[in-house]
């Protein structure tokens, strides 16, 4: 057993692991502003059933999702075309639909809270509505996508079951940290299970604690 604090196999599951975390937020960010944005304005009876396909990563065990991902990634789903399993992309494609509800609905609550009123007196001044998205609800929407940035990548960063079902434990392509802490402890080398489960530990804490500080310092109601 190596006496290093981290090995260079776990090494490359943390760069791996930032990576995937990062790349799943802003994707999640870019894809999840239109969808978050509808389910904040429309009036639909889809709103129901769409909100609740968002949501149901937060209570189907991650096995179960990633079962069903990778039946989908598998030679006979319909994404069987694009060989994601047992790749990075796949990983990436588990990550937005395990960690959808922690970008989508911290947006989602934003736009609600801005309301109509400055957005329909911006269109009096002739704004257009690319305008009044970007000049108003932007600005104003800022601590949403901070909050949706912070847990989506938090929540990216701890994934075991979908990432095990879609991406097994391949150095270099889908070996990212839980799975290698699950292997260390597999092996009885505790010693490197808890360097990594603590760095986990460590980051999940002090992203968690920017968003409450921030809540902390934004100015009540008169």
């Amino acid at each position: 057993m190596s006496d290093a604090l981290l090995s260079a196999a776990d090494l490359q599951a943390l760069w791996l692991t930032l990576r995937l975390a990062a790349l799943t937020t802003l994707l999640l960010i870019l894809l999840g502003t239109p969808l978050a944005w509808w389910l904040a304005r429309t009036r639909s009876r889809l709103r129901g059933p769409v909100e609740a396909l968002v949501a149901l990563p937060l209570v189907l065990p991650p096995t179960v999702l990633g079962f069903y991902l990778l039946l989908a990634m598998g030679p006979n789903g319909p994404l069987g075309g694009l060989s994601l399993a047992f790749t990075f992309s796949g990983l990436v494609l588990g990550s937005m639909v395990y960690s959808l509800p922690f970008v989508v609905q911290p947006l989602r609550d934003a736009f609600a809270a801005i309301g109509e009123q400055p957005l329909e007196m911006a269109a009096c001044l002739g704004a257009t509505p690319f305008d009044r998205f970007r000049s108003i609800v932007l600005p104003l929407a800022r601590p949403g996508y901070i909050t949706a940035a912070v847990l989506g990548f938090a929540h990216t960063l701890g994934e075991f079951g979908v990432v095990l079902m879609i991406g097994g434990n391949i150095p270099g392509e889908t070996r990212v940290l839980s799975i290698a802490v699950y292997e260390h402890v597999e092996a009885l080398d505790y010693a490197h299970a808890h360097t990594l489960s603590a760095f986990l530990l460590a980051l999940s804490f002090v992203l968690l604690l920017l968003i409450y500080n921030r809540r902390l310092r934004r100015p009540g109601p008169a």
